[in-house]
């Protein structure tokens, strides 16, 4: 893009002069550290876009993904890092994944659930995060087994004493292997497709932006070397739109 394309989409999409960038520090995968000091392949990811567009940038840091979305809602924030839903995408644009992780289940070792796809049955709680990626997937979903929601599927699952517990595969990989007793449940149940969204309201010019930014990204090994740098080289980024 020319600088004036470049100044235009700057200015729409962060009106204030500062790009307000919506964090979730309660996905490990992609944010890490705390509200002074975070990490991780979306903050990489945001303060590459206001350098690009010549912005300042303010990571506002919150510990699930339901905080960051109100945060774009309500007009706090000019860019957020969420996994595409259908319901979201009724407020926000979305550009294409960056990354893919996987919702995985969990359940005690004596369970007998033997496969993802048996969960779905009348007697089954299913513990998941509150207005996470996988709790609105597994409430639409599930037609039979329950949706118990709390702070963490992991949390909520063990101190209800639930039959499953939901959550993203790499910090529910690291509770099976600290916590004796409990195993995961093949296959994944879902794909999450993690994006960069703005709000609706947004110049398509910006939003297509956006959308060449994260492609751009993905292809010159940006998302890859961020998430090596964080930890997570095991996540796969997503491929081409």
């Amino acid at each position: 893009m020319t600088s004036p394309d470049l100044a235009a989409v700057a200015a729409d999409l962060a009106p204030s002069g500062t790009l307000r960038a919506s964090i979730n520090l309660g996905n490990p995968v992609l944010a890490h550290g705390t509200p002074d000091e975070p990490g991780g392949v979306t903050v990489d990811l945001a303060r590459a876009l206001g350098e690009r567009l010549g912005l300042p940038v303010e990571l506002l840091c919150f510990d699930a993904a339901r905080s960051s979305l109100e945060a774009m809602q309500d007009g706090r924030a000019d860019l957020c890092f969420l996994a595409i839903d259908p319901a979201r995408a009724e407020t926000v644009a979305f550009t294409a994944p960056y990354v893919l992780i996987e919702g995985v289940y969990v359940v005690p070792e004596d369970s007998p659930l033997t496969r993802a796809d048996q969960v779905d049955r009348a007697g089954v709680r299913v513990g998941v995060k509150q207005g996470s990626a996988y709790d609105l997937h597994l409430t639409r979903a599930l037609e039979h087994a329950e949706v118990v929601r709390g702070a963490e599927g992991t949390t909520v699952y063990v101190e209800q004493s639930l039959e499953v517990g939901a959550g993203i595969r790499q910090p529910v990989s690291a509770f099976v292997t600290d916590r004796a007793g409990h195993r995961l449940l093949e296959p994944a149940f879902m794909q999450i497709e993690q994006a960069v969204g703005t709000t609706q309201t947004r110049a398509a010019a910006t939003v297509d932006h956006l959308r060449a930014y994260v492609e751009e990204q993905k292809a010159n090994g940006f998302v890859a070397e961020s998430l090596a740098r964080a930890g997570r080289p095991d996540t796969r980024v997503a491929p081409p739109a």
